[in-house]
Parts: structure tokens; sequence; C-alpha cells
């Protein structure tokens, strides 16, 4: 099979300028309707799969909370080391990133602020197990209590002290890098963004 030839752009000349227009290559993967043809909206299917698999959500989100806190015990029992702080971070990072999708969105914060934890201390030998448990705990306690209707206040609450603790014990662990510290005790760049 030959190769199709590459399309060259288009150049239109002016008499102080020239415009080039690349080829647009994605019209060739565009799929065009006509008029009377039924048309299958993407975005409406892939919402409606979705949709199908959300009975599934919590028991998705309850098995990365005991991957979480499978983690944590790792930690206690071995210490931290590379394995048992990837397993952590990773367990956390991945609540974080999947607890909107899955209708946990309290669980977030917590998750992150864990992760910032991890991420940013220098000696991970020093990090005080309670400070880890603490964190495990909160997203444990808010995945637990998620059909309360005042959850979200008690989980920004929560949340709330999490942060404060942790950026207590960044500042400490991180005072010889002034610059470094300003960076990850800044306030968020993204307007109406919380701080934890």
């Amino acid at each position: 099979m030959a190769k199709e030839k590459a399309e060259k752009p288009s150049v239109a000349t002016y008499a102080d300028h020239e415009i080039i227009t690349p080829p647009n290559k994605l019209r060739k993967v565009v799929s065009t309707v006509a008029a009377n043809e039924a048309y299958e909206d993407p975005v409406a299917r892939a919402e409606q799969a979705l949709s199908k698999l959300s009975s599934e959500f919590a028991s998705w989100m309850l098995s990365e909370c005991e991957r979480l806190d499978l983690a944590r015990l790792q930690v206690k029992t071995k210490g931290f080391n590379k394995e048992t702080r990837e397993a952590l971070f990773h367990a956390a990072h991945d609540i974080k990133g999947e607890a909107e999708t899955f209708g946990y969105p309290a669980l977030a914060a917590p998750a992150d602020s864990l992760c910032r934890l991890i991420e940013h201390t220098p000696d991970m030998t020093r990090i005080p197990f309670t400070l880890v448990d603490q964190h495990v705990d909160a997203v444990r306690a808010i995945m637990r209590e998620a059909a309360r209707p005042d959850i979200a206040e008690i989980a920004d609450e929560l949340t709330r002290k999490l942060r404060d603790v942790t950026d207590d014990f960044l500042a400490q662990e991180n005072r010889h890098r002034p610059d470094y510290l300003d960076g990850i005790l800044a306030p968020p760049l993204a307007p109406g963004e919380q701080p934890f």
C-alpha cells in the first residue's frame, strides 16, 4: 500500500506578508451526519456508560480506602522506605483524583493533604506516624459518614485542621529551604480554590 502524499500547507502571498495555512488533518477523521440520519452524541453515550457504572463507585472508593489503610500499615510495619512511601503516596493520590468522579468530593482534600505531607517532607523518617494516621483515619471516616447531610461541613473543618498541622510540620521540616517553603505554603492561585 503506497503511502499517502503528505499534504503541503497553502501559502497566500501578499505585497507585505504571507499567510501560511497548514493542512487540516482532522478533517479526515471527523464524521459528518446528514440531516436525515440519526445522530448519536458521543458525550451523551459516555455519560450513559458512566451512569451504568455509578452503582459500583461506592465499592470502588471503599477499595481505595482499604488500599490506603493497607499502605499505612505497611509504613508502620516496615517504616518509610521507597516502596512504602510510594504505596502510601499513590493510594492517597488516587483517592484525590477519583473522589469527585466517584461522588465523594470531600475525600479529595484530606488525601491531597497527605500527598503534600509525603511529597514535601525532605526526610521521610521524620514524619510522625500519628500525622499519617490522622490523614488516613480522616479519609476513612469521611467515606464511612458520606451519607450524612452535614458531611461537607464536617469534612471541611477536619481537613482545615489537618492542613494546618501539616503546614506547621512542613514549615518546621523545610525551614532551611525558605524558597521551597514559600512555594509549598503559598495560597492557591486559582480563584475560588480552597487552600486545602
